[in-house]
């Protein structure tokens, strides 16, 4: 009961924290909107051409939006102390680092998700091709959000630690960005995206399974 109450607390106090500093929520949202709707305007009105590259192109701006607020995931705790008083606590910082990326997440990604589908009207995207870009994003954005965790704890308190995590996650990104845009682009050919909505699955269970762990022994070395 204890351990469950310590992880609701904290995500509910990241979530209430970031909440009130507005900015940090809505800056990745406008930046997903702009880059989405800048590519018709540079590619042009042509619907076959928005069709083809539209799920890479969502599938992008959400991974980069995504990574935009990765650098203050651990550095507001890290500069006020509260992050050395999570790593005393009696609980596993495992856990609790988990719970953190589980705010991060609501904050981030399921908006993201959920926004998506707006965006997906301007590349001309047919009703079953959004319903598989919003279920891949849902399966593929928490991936992202603990694999960017790891590398947000690695640089924490590093000078330009921002570049650093783009430099450590991005090449990480890459399967669940190919195969989240794959389930959307096999529909126009009539393919099943059932593989690769297990793959995804299956991303997201491994790196539930094992984020955690590497964060909180990430975090231990730059406390250290």
């Amino acid at each position: 009961m204890r351990l469950w109450l310590a992880v609701r607390e904290v995500f509910a106090r990241d979530i209430v924290v970031t909440l009130r500093r507005s900015t940090e929520v809505l800056t990745p949202l406008v930046f997903f909107v702009i880059v989405v709707s800048l590519f018709p305007l540079g590619i042009g009105p042509e619907a076959p051409l928005l069709r083809t590259m539209g799920p890479g192109i969502l599938w992008v701006a959400a991974l980069l939006a995504s990574m935009l607020s990765l650098n203050r995931l651990f550095a507001a705790d890290y500069a006020d102390g509260s992050l050395e008083q999570i790593a005393l606590a009696p609980q596993p910082l495992s856990l609790l680092a988990l719970s953190k990326v589980a705010a991060h997440w609501t904050l981030t990604g399921l908006p993201l998700s959920l926004l998506a589908p707006l965006l997906a009207l301007q590349l001309d995207l047919s009703g079953r091709a959004i319903t598989m870009l919003v279920i891949s994003l849902l399966l593929g954005t928490p991936v992202l959000s603990l694999i960017g965790a790891i590398g947000a704890a690695l640089t924490l308190g590093i000078r330009g630690g921002g570049v650093l995590v783009s430099l450590l996650v991005l090449p990480l990104y890459t399967p669940v960005l190919i195969f989240g845009a794959q389930t959307v682009s096999g529909v126009a050919t009539g393919a099943s995206p059932a593989a690769d909505f297990a793959l995804l699955g299956a991303f997201l269970a491994f790196a539930i399974s094992l984020a955690p762990w590497a964060i909180a022994a990430a975090l231990r070395v730059s406390l250290d």
